[in-house]
């Protein structure tokens, strides 16, 4: 697995799986699971999830599934901005490591920017690391000015941000200060909204080119960029092994003209779009 290096001087691998929407239903809990599973057997070891993600119910699909096989798995989870004070960043890594099953968090983020002062979150954080609850950590939802505003800036090891052909707003100025900031991106969402990137007429050409799938080809065009990774969120089995494809897929410079014509890249910055 290709990776991208964190601050610390691990490697963050390219190609992860989302949790958002597991947990939430008992009846759904074993085929999580085996999804879950799958993807560390094919070597896909990130595994993104948060405590707001079905009240903690997906931190504990998350934990059945790496039981056993921890060492496999690179688990991020995240603090909601109403638990990020001082004790409350701490209470809420330890309640998510508690349905987790584990002792530490590979990353740790802000869910997003909330009325806490940053300053707070980040000494928290800090003791969290050196406690060993914690192994680094990091931010979602954070525009430019959010990230000007933070505390050891050095030490922020991810940003997760919406990323798709569909919502590119953060090629105009983000990515940019990330990237000069060795800040990795991880993209959530990365195949669109409502099925319109993966239904377009111009993916679908270039995924023929390629004998490939229009969601390998929407995979390829986000990780195209240096430092960033992509998060897909799957239900099925079969679509874990066909998003893999997309990590050994490179688009030629025609291939992302012809996207560039379908989904024109921001020319003005714009207020960073969420989900």
């Amino acid at each position: 697995m290709k990776t991208v290096t964190l601050p610390d001087g691990r490697g963050l691998p390219v190609m992860g799986l989302g949790t958002w929407r597991m947990g939430e239903r008992g009846s759904d809990k074993a085929a999580e699971t085996r999804v879950i599973q799958k993807a560390l057997d094919l070597g896909i070891s990130l595994i993104d999830t948060a405590e707001i993600y079905g009240n903690g119910g997906s931190e504990r699909v998350v934990g059945d599934a790496i039981r056993g096989r921890r060492d496999d798995a690179f688990i991020v989870s995240k603090v909601a901005p109403s638990n990020a004070s001082r004790r409350g960043t701490i209470r809420a890594c330890e309640a998510s490591l508690g349905y987790l099953g584990i002792e530490t968090l590979d990353l740790y983020l802000l869910h997003w920017r909330g009325g806490v002062p940053l300053a707070e979150t980040v000494e928290a954080f800090e003791t969290l690391k050196t406690q060993g609850k914690i192994r680094a950590w990091g931010v979602s939802n954070f525009d430019v000015d959010d990230l000007e505003d933070m505390p050891n800036l050095a030490e922020c090891s991810a940003n997760q941000v919406l990323y798709n052909p569909q919502s590119r707003g953060i090629e105009f100025d983000l990515l940019p200060f990330c990237q000069s900031h060795n800040i990795p991106i991880m993209a959530y969402t990365p195949l669109g909204q409502s099925g319109v990137v993966l239904k377009n007429a111009a993916i679908a050409g270039v995924a023929r080119r390629h004998n490939a799938t229009p969601g390998q080809v929407i995979l390829a065009w986000g990780i195209r960029h240096a430092g960033v990774v992509t998060i897909p969120k799957t239900a099925t089995l079969a679509r874990v092994e066909e998003n893999l494809g997309a990590v050994s897929l490179q688009l030629s410079a025609e291939d992302l003209a012809e996207i560039d014509r379908a989904f024109p890249a921001p020319r003005r910055k714009a207020s960073l779009e969420m989900l």
